[in-house]
């Protein structure tokens, strides 16, 4: 069966070569979770890039998150296989960060700003080794990238959702991983804090690491991302923005829920403006 983002790229004079998954730093195959009896996620394929920002999208209840959490093993998976960077995802977690959404969070455990960035260096220093001053350093300047460095001794607690958002992801760079996993970022935070956001992950690609992120609103995509994953319970397309963010793929992925008004307010890839 013809692949349609591959038909369309060629239309275009495009083509698009996936990467293999041995040099992926996250493939999926075989994905299949349920909860009950319904599947979350059923049978799915995904390969991404190196060297790239990936948007995972969908309507609510699409396996976003779903997809992401199961990958990592934070919750079971039924069928599929997992592999980062070509290694079994168990034997290469220490190149991984990874970001939850805000609202999982316990904000009233007893924990100050600098407390949490510290916790993204315990893989590399030992949970029984003693933290020196450059790691205390480190993660200063951690906070420093994400615009936080003044709130190093405040209660977590005692933060918008907007500065939360930064200390996790502050927390995350302390690790140094060469994949980034974001569960929704942007969701529910200012505009300050989404533009600093974009800025950390913008550079963290031109280091050439890999983010991937749950993400929910499709009139920054373009804007932000370089490839983009589509899925409803099932996978839908995936591929670059220009040739698999459409208006066709997103009518499969999001159905009626997806006013065609809304459709023209985007900025779509090539095949945007049939």
């Amino acid at each position: 069966m013809t692949d349609p983002v591959l038909t369309l790229a060629a239309d275009h004079g495009l083509t698009r070569a996936a990467p293999a998954p041995g040099d992926s730093p996250l493939a999926i195959r075989g994905m299949t979770v349920s909860y009950g009896e319904k599947p979350a996620v059923f049978s799915v394929d995904a390969t991404f890039p190196p060297h790239a920002m990936t948007a995972i999208i969908g309507p609510n209840g699409a396996g976003k998150s779903t997809m992401l959490k199961a990958a990592l093993g934070v919750i079971p998976r039924l069928s599929g296989e997992v592999t980062v960077f070509g290694r079994p995802i168990g034997k290469a977690r220490d190149r991984i960060a990874y970001v939850p959404q805000r609202a999982s969070v316990d904000w009233d455990f007893p924990a100050t700003v600098i407390d949490v960035v510290l916790m993204g260096l315990y893989r590399r220093v030992g949970l029984l080794k003693r933290l020196t001053g450059a790691h205390l350093a480190a993660a200063r300047d951690c906070l420093d990238r994400v615009g936080m460095a003044d709130f190093t001794d405040r209660q977590i607690g005692q933060l918008s959702g907007g500065q939360q958002q930064r200390v996790f992801l502050a927390r995350a760079l302390a690790q140094e991983a060469d994949l980034y996993l974001l569960d929704e970022p942007f969701a529910g935070v200012d505009a300050a804090t989404e533009r600093a956001i974009i800025d950390v992950l913008k550079a963290l690609k031109a280091e050439g690491r890999a983010v991937v992120c749950v993400h929910h609103d499709l009139a920054t995509v373009a804007r932000y991302f370089d490839h983009v994953f589509l899925i409803n319970v099932r996978r839908i397309a995936e591929g670059p923005v220009a040739t698999a963010f459409t208006a066709a793929n997103l009518h499969a992925t999001y159905g009626g829920r997806l006013a065609t008004a809304h459709l023209d307010q985007l900025d779509l890839g090539l095949g945007g403006a049939s």
